[in-house]
This record gives structure tokens, sequence and C-alpha cells, in this order.
């Protein structure tokens, strides 16, 4: 019998990034054009990494140099993926349920493929179509874990008067996915 891995409450995931709140900081590093972007996605790929493991503590340190040469070569290896991507969804929208078919991609294909690409590290992981079966199964928490991810977002949205906002919706905007990858897909 599999054991139950128990599901992250939405008050943790909005808690997370304020458990270390030098951490939000970080954010700043997209004020360094190219460099400090590629930083923060490499950083984002490590806070995701973390979500797939259990990991909800706080924020991990960011280290520059590092998180640049995983955002580098993760981004050099997206790109066979953006490109795939781009032409489905261009076939996609010229058909007459052309904005369901795209969106339909966006909600259900895109996230999952998305944290396993991140969570591996390989061209071809983005590819494992197998990995949305998990998504099918588990439907209704699927579209729970959605709506979960666009509240969580919402408030962070509304917290930008606060400036913390930004930082902490940047860092955790994938959480929910990342943890319904932990307990279905992984």
């Amino acid at each position: 019998m599999k054991k139950e891995i128990k599901e992250l409450e939405f008050g943790q995931a909005f808690k997370y990034p304020f458990k270390r709140p030098a951490g939000l900081l970080n954010i700043l590093w997209v004020f360094l054009p190219i460099l400090g972007w590629l930083a923060l996605y490499g950083y984002t790929i490590r806070i995701v990494k973390h979500f797939t493991k259990g990991d909800f503590k706080a924020l991990p340190g960011f280290k520059f140099g590092k998180s640049l040469g995983l955002g580098f070569f993760m981004l050099i290896k997206a790109i066979p993926f953006m490109i795939v991507l781009g032409v489905i969804n261009a076939a996609v929208g010229r058909t007459p349920m052309g904005f369901i078919g795209t969106l339909f991609i966006a909600i259900f294909v895109v996230p999952i493929l998305t944290v396993n690409f991140f969570n591996k590290e390989t061209v071809a992981s983005y590819f494992e179509l197998n990995k949305l079966a998990p998504v099918f199964k588990h439907i209704t928490e699927y579209i729970v874990v959605i709506l979960k991810s666009i509240l969580l977002k919402i408030i962070f949205l509304l917290m930008i008067i606060v400036l913390v906002g930004l930082p902490a919706g940047a860092f955790t905007q994938n959480i929910f996915i990342a943890d319904f990858y932990r307990r279905h897909v992984k």
C-alpha cells in the first residue's frame, strides 16, 4: 500500500517566503539586465527543486554564480521545448477553439512539464508526456492546485503595495504545482 504524502497547506505556502525575509531581497537582481535575470531564473529552479523534495522551510541561500550558471544552461536546454510549444500553440490557435486549446496547454501541460524539467534538468524531461497522466488521474485535485496558485498570486499581487508582494509572488509561483508533482508525479 502506497503511503499518502501530506499536501501543502495554503497558509504554509503563504508564510514560506517570509520565513527568511532577507531572501526576498534577491528579487533586486532583476535590476541587473540579463545576468541578474538568468541568476533569478536559476534561483527559481533551485526553489522549485526544494519544493519537489518537500522542503518548505525557507527560501534557500542565493549564490549568484551558481544561480547564473544554472539559469543560463537551463534556458539553453529549454529552447527546444519553447520552439515546439510555439509551433503547437500557433497550430492550435488557428482552430475555432484556439483560445481554449492554448489555455488547456498552459494550465494542464506546461506547469507539470516545467516542474519536471526543473527537477531533472534535461532537455528530454520537458518531453516526458507520461508525466501528464497524474494530472488527469487526479484532475479534481489538480484544478484545486491551480485555483490555490491563482489565489496566492492574487494575494501577493495585492501585497505589492507594501513591496513584499512582488518577491513573495515570484519565489512561490510554482509552490502548489511542485507540491502536486512531489506527491503524484515523481
